[in-house]
């Protein structure tokens, strides 16, 4: 059993109708019968520490996390943090979608740890591995109390989300924005809506997530949109690329950053799995494009990244276009990115 981290002793914290599993570690096992939370377990638990020290540091642009939840009920079929349910000792594939743990005392514990003599206001970075907006936060409203943390400490922070239920928060980040640097960025890979249907089957539709992005332009809190991922055979076609980066940039989005799908083991089982189902012709064309590994190949990720930076200069996003509404011509798409180049990209 590995929940060593993230509960108290049972003694002080008994658990309530939980099974062997969660024995001596959970405090509540609860279910709701509502139609947002028909099927999903949420595990509470007290954690121990929750500003927590990214592995690799050195390779990442933020040091520290806070991960207020685990698993996700997004129920993205590509999340590469499904392997980390497997260290709770849970399933990787429909457990990680419906069994969510819940640090029910995140927010105090933002609170003590950034006010501890040896913490020093280094960034913190949220949605790093699961939402900290996704459905559950409706409900047990985690971030209220860990926002109000960082601004009362003037800490810098960055939110990466799908939910649109970072909205119900603006208030509170626009406070945060005038004491210290608040970073928000929207994840975004594609705009086809069948494929959301079955890859995202539990995120608001990329429309509902451009308002996102809109809205905090609107209120001053400036709002990058992260293109993740690129999809292979699914969602990489030139004409699908212009589509989105044209919907990021009318959004007004400060900039667009295209990641290329990664398969991670967890991940990777249920994605395969996943593609079987829906796409079977593809799944021998994926097995060669990840032959070597999680990531695709350098020369495919360069590709796609090179069109998309082209298509944001285009769509006048970025730093040196912030303001600037022009209209640009349309250009006619390029040929299918199926080439290769002896080049290397280093992604995230």
């Amino acid at each position: 059993m590995r929940w060593d981290n993230l509960a108290e002793d049972h003694a002080n914290h008994p658990t309530s109708g939980t099974g062997a599993l969660f024995a001596a570690d959970a405090v509540t096992t609860r279910t709701f019968d509502t139609p947002e939370f028909r099927g999903i377990t949420f595990h509470e638990v007290r954690a121990r520490s929750i500003v927590n020290r990214v592995p690799g540091a050195s390779r990442m642009p933020f040091e520290w996390t806070v991960n207020p939840y685990r698993g996700c009920t997004h129920a993205c079929v590509y999340c590469f943090a499904r392997k980390t349910h497997s260290y709770l000792d849970l399933d990787t594939g429909l457990g990680f979608d419906s069994q969510i743990v819940v640090k029910v005392n995140a927010a105090e514990l933002v609170r003590r740890e950034i006010a501890s003599p040896r913490w020093h206001g280094a960034h913190i970075a949220m949605g790093t591995n699961v939402d900290c907006y996704q459905r559950a936060e409706g409900r047990y409203r985690l971030m209220p109390g860990i926002l109000s943390a960082l601004r009362d400490h003037a800490n810098p922070f960055s939110i990466l989300t799908k939910g649109t239920l970072i909205l119900r928060d603006l208030e509170l980040l626009r406070q945060a924005a005038e004491v210290t640097e608040v970073g928000v960025s929207v994840s975004v890979g594609f705009t086809d809506q069948e494929l959301w249907r079955t890859v995202e089957p539990g995120t608001p539709s990329p429309e509902r997530r451009l308002d996102v992005v809109r809205r905090l332009s609107e209120v001053g809190i400036g709002c990058g949109v992260l293109m993740a991922p690129v999809i292979p055979h699914l969602g990489d076609s030139p004409e699908q690329l212009r589509a989105t980066v044209r919907a990021i940039a009318a959004a007004g989005a400060t900039s667009v950053t295209p990641l290329v799908l990664h398969l991670r083991p967890g991940a990777r089982e249920w994605f395969m799995e996943w593609l079987g189902h829906h796409h079977p012709h593809l799944v021998r064309r994926y097995e060669r494009l990840y032959a070597d590994g999680a990531y695709a190949p350098t020369w495919y990720q360069r590709r796609i990244t090179r069109y998309v930076h082209e298509l944001a200069a285009e769509y006048g996003i970025g730093p040196a276009h912030r303001g600037a509404a022009r209209k640009l011509p349309r250009r006619e798409p390029r040929p299918p990115l199926d080439g290769s180049e002896p080049t290397q990209l280093t992604l995230l």
